[in-house]
């Protein structure tokens, strides 16, 4: 049966450890081969037989109804829009927080008449118990309701457990206005909790609101307003000043300012006039636009860029995957922890055994994981989103994790360091052919050539073609050209394709771009191309340097000559040139170390194979181009190579934070344990250990999405 992939949102759920529940039952489910809950951005990604993963609605809905009420999931529509990152108001907090608030009013003022000597002892004492259960009820159901359902299952260690065995163990020893009180302040922390993940969902969705709501569609000559979904191929639309380009086209009419800072995290506007390609999520600023849609939206930049940023939480960073599996093992041992604090003393030094419960109580307060497992998924998320909003799209977790481990980067020439323009600046001819002829022949045997060198060529000969019938034409992969045209054999290439045919040359040095021209096995001249070196090449070794890349390579098919230039000139450490592209996937695997990564930078199309085999693939000004967003795992929006060295500091950024988070988790909870062992340590210190600690963590995060 055909495999299929489909996508599930999730609305409500602020729980990371119940995500993780309801992703683990969900992999049981028959005929799934892959299930990942994205708790980033609330969704569910299902892979496996195409009739099961498009219905699974109720039974992914029966499995979070066991683990988490008040959660909604729904397949996801196909029109971009995710419902999955909806917020949820503060009254709408309240309101299904009506009986927190009740019991917390009935908490306090049991609390506040605890005070009175009003009533006897005997009628005080039943009552205070009444309040105080009554309270407790209303304020922790949900909590209680989770445990004893979870138990049940046999899934016993998770914060719910830890919660309720906590405050029972406190009404056990006649602790009531503190198991009421842990109780509340533990859902008022899960509160401010869920607001605070909305609000980092809030901030990821803020990155990521490039799309168009609607297109202007121009229809039997009137403007109708449309679903850009529902637009086609070749139909015209109107893009008013201030309004999203909904779709990548050409402009036909009109000139305009657009704004791509969305796209690739330029400040500064780009013109625009008739001809020009313009991409879905530009920014049209100031005049009226007509296009002609080029792509559909399922196929458009704007598309791709969302998907891409919507399911790179799906690939785990190291640092994940190891708080997953530390969460895991952590709570039941921090259990037996406090289960040997209650009785080992008592039993060995016959201390009161209600003393030592009291402080195993507190233990098992402290010992949530929430705060490690809720922040650390969203500071990489985080961390994705301030790539993207910088024109840098990052496939996973794992790859910007990755970019820390970074030491050695290799970079192709053409297009990548140098503009890839090239142009013909010199031709030279050994035969009886005039310069001019000698242009027009090689522009003859490169005409269905797209290589940019072919282009420049045919560019120079006023874009002269003379194609006849009976000519042959064969292009050697990382040589140049063979043709056969009227009776003769000709060659357009570089010094390996004359050699390799037995032609001398009588040229072979320059700094620039050789094409040299053979007839029947005679050799006719040479044509001489150049390649500017980008500006912003020289700023991105520099800042590489700076960041102690000391190892920095290039790898070009062009001559030796033109490579030590371009290398020299950018200060690059070693370079290799005249390579075939099977020996720079050779070169690559050479300079692999097994405990170091290596990222080779490309443009994503010549270079798939090549980005492919690195440690770490980077496609530049791969904007629109489907073979850099396949082959790479990191994609550059434009084409400027220091957008490598802003990926390392957001990288940098990220792990400094997610690790921030760790330390702080771990220290605070640690501290507050060893207190509670020696009895300095009270239940409110419990619960903000807890409690406090998670939100610390959660606004810890939301730095990196407002930076």
């Amino acid at each position: 049966m055909a495999e299929e992939k489909e996508e599930y949102q999730i609305e409500g759920l602020s729980c990371s450890s119940c995500g993780l529940k309801i992703e683990k039952e969900a992999q049981k489910i028959e005929g799934l081969k892959n299930v990942e809950l994205n708790f980033a951005t609330s969704t569910i990604n299902v892979l496996g037989d195409s009739h099961k993963v498009s219905n699974l609605e109720k039974e992914l809905q029966k499995i979070s109804n066991r683990i988490e009420t008040g959660v909604k999931i729904t397949k996801k529509s196909n029109d971009g829009n995710s419902k999955a990152l909806k917020v949820i108001s503060l009254k709408e907090y309240l309101w299904i927080k009506k009986d927190l608030i009740i019991g917390a009013i009935i908490f306090f003022f049991a609390l506040g008449i605890s005070y009175t000597n009003y009533f006897s002892a005997n009628f005080w004492d039943n009552l205070i118990l009444v309040f105080y259960l009554s309270a407790y009820l209303l304020i922790g159901w949900p909590v209680l309701k989770a445990a004893f359902r979870n138990i049940g299952r046999g899934q016993i260690f998770d914060e719910n457990f830890l919660m309720t065995i906590a405050t029972f163990g406190a009404f056990a020893i006649n602790e009531y206005p503190e198991a009421v009180a842990v109780m509340l302040f533990y859902m008022i922390g899960e509160l401010f909790q869920e607001r605070a993940v909305n609000d980092s969902r809030r901030s990821i969705k803020d990155l990521m609101d490039i799309k168009a709501e609607y297109a202007n569609l121009i229809k039997d000559d009137a403007i109708v307003q449309v679903k850009p979904e529902e637009i086609k191929v070749g139909e015209e639309i109107v893009v008013k000043a201030g309004e999203k380009i909904p779709l990548d086209g050409k402009v036909i009419s009109g000139n305009s300012a657009v704004e791509t800072s969305a796209l690739t995290g330029e400040s500064l506007p780009r013109e625009v006039e008739s001809g020009d390609d313009v991409l879905s999520g530009m920014v049209n600023l100031n005049q009226l636009l007509t296009i002609k849609v080029s792509k559909e939206y399922n196929q458009s930049t704007v598309k791709k860029i969302l998907d891409l940023v919507e399911n790179a939480s799906s690939k785990k960073a190291k640092t994940e995957k190891f708080i997953t599996k530390f969460a895991r093992y952590y709570t039941p041992f921090v259990v037996g922890i406090a289960f040997l604090v209650a009785v080992l003393p008592p039993l060995l030094t016959g201390a009161a055994f209600n003393t030592w419960f009291y402080r195993a109580l507190i233990f098992l307060v402290v010992s949530c994981p929430c705060a490690l497992v809720v922040s650390i998924p969203l500071g990489f998320f985080g961390g994705i989103g301030l790539a993207s909003k910088n024109g840098i799209l990052v496939k996973g977790g794992n790859y910007l994790e990755a970019l820390n481990s970074v030491d050695k980067i290799v970079f192709d020439k053409t297009g990548t360091l140098t503009k890839g323009s090239f142009e013909v600046t010199e031709v030279k001819s050994f035969s009886n052919y005039s310069e001019n002829e000698l242009l027009k022949l090689a522009a003859e045997i490169e005409q269905f050539s797209n290589h940019p060198i072919a282009q420049s060529i045919i560019e120079a000969a006023d874009g002269y073609q003379n194609h006849s019938s009976d000519s042959v034409y064969k292009e050697i992969s990382g040589a140049g050209i063979k043709a056969q045209l009227n009776g003769k054999t000709y060659l357009a290439g570089n010094k390996r394709l004359m050699e390799n045919n037995g032609i001398k040359l009588e040229f072979d040095e320059a700094n620039a771009t050789v094409v040299y021209l053979a007839e029947a096995g005679n050799y006719l001249g040479y044509i001489l191309i150049s390649d500017q070196i980008k500006a912003d090449s020289f700023e991105a070794i520099k800042k590489l340097k700076a960041m102690n890349i000391k190892n920095i390579t290039m790898l070009t098919g062009d001559n030796n000559a033109s490579a030590k230039e371009v290398a020299s000139n950018l200060g690059i450490d070693h370079y290799y040139a005249e390579l075939l592209p099977d020996q720079k996937i050779e070169k690559i695997e050479s300079l692999l170390e097994k405990d170091k990564k290596l990222a080779f930078v490309g443009d994503g199309i010549n270079d798939a194979p090549v980005l492919a085999r690195s440690d770490l693939g980077i496609a530049m000004g791969g904007l629109g181009s489907d073979a850099a967003i396949e082959a790479a795992d990191i994609v550059l929006m434009t084409d400027e190579p220091s957008k490598i060295a802003a990926a390392l500091e957001i990288a940098k950024k990220t792990k400094r934070l997610v690790w921030q988070n760790i330390v702080m988790a771990l220290s605070i909870k640690a501290v507050v344990m060893i207190l509670s062992v020696f009895g300095l340590a009270s239940m409110w210190a419990a619960v903000f250990a807890d409690v406090g600690v998670a939100l610390m963590a959660l606004f810890n995060v939301m730095r990196i999405l407002k930076s």
